[in-house]
């Protein structure tokens, strides 16, 4: 058996990660391979916590964010039922919105860069994605999608905020492609659904 691919979605908010993933997911299925989706934060206690946190039923300082970030992405990497490293192994490629890289973008922008940026990457239990596709969007464009799609906002989506994440995100893959394992595909979400999915299926051709 073959072991899957890891792929990783990041973007703003409103970017349209999810839509993405489930129109990817089709069609690599329509290839034949096996496909298992998942997200950041997990449904482990940890991740509860962020939630609570992200949707601000709880305030929690950026570096208590990013650290427990750290904690819930080492148990999705290694959890025995339905862990990241497990569904590989299994032959699953495995798809998920958010990784590590909006820990550089979100807490690193708000605290201190590199002591975020070594928790993630030198951790031994924390792998690098075989891809990582960034959905680019214009903050003003992020806020028009995300008004027109649900009625309330988490504590990032704010203009200020928005355009900060994404200059930061930007920022990161810059550094991170002097790494050669490190494979960043930065993709125009303007467009329907179906010309973007396009955009991402042909760059994801290159490595499946």
């Amino acid at each position: 058996m073959s072991k899957g691919k890891f792929i990783v979605f990041e973007g703003i908010d409103g970017s349209g990660k999810t839509t993405q993933i489930n129109k990817l997911c089709e069609y690599l299925e329509s290839k034949g391979r096996k496909v298992y989706v998942t997200s950041e934060p997990t449904i482990s206690m940890t991740g509860g916590i962020l939630r609570d946190a992200l949707s601000g039923v709880s305030k929690r300082t950026s570096c208590e964010m990013a650290a427990m970030f750290v904690l819930d992405r080492i148990f999705h990497n290694v959890n025995h039922k339905w862990g990241i490293e497990k569904m590989l192994n299994e032959g699953y490629d495995v798809l998920c919105d958010r990784y590590y890289y909006s820990s550089l973008a979100y807490q690193g922008s708000e605290t201190d860069y590199e002591w975020v940026k070594r928790m993630n990457l030198d951790c031994p239990e924390i792998r690098t994605p075989d891809a990582c596709i960034f959905l680019d969007l214009t903050p003003e464009e992020s806020l028009e999608r995300i008004s027109k799609g649900r009625a309330t906002t988490e504590i990032y989506e704010t203009k200020e905020k928005l355009t900060a994440v994404r200059n930061t995100f930007l920022n990161v893959f810059e550094e991170l492609k002097e790494n050669p394992n490190e494979h960043i595909y930065i993709i125009s979400a303007f467009g329907d659904v179906e010309t973007v999915a396009k955009r991402i299926s042909a760059a994801m051709d290159e490595i499946v």
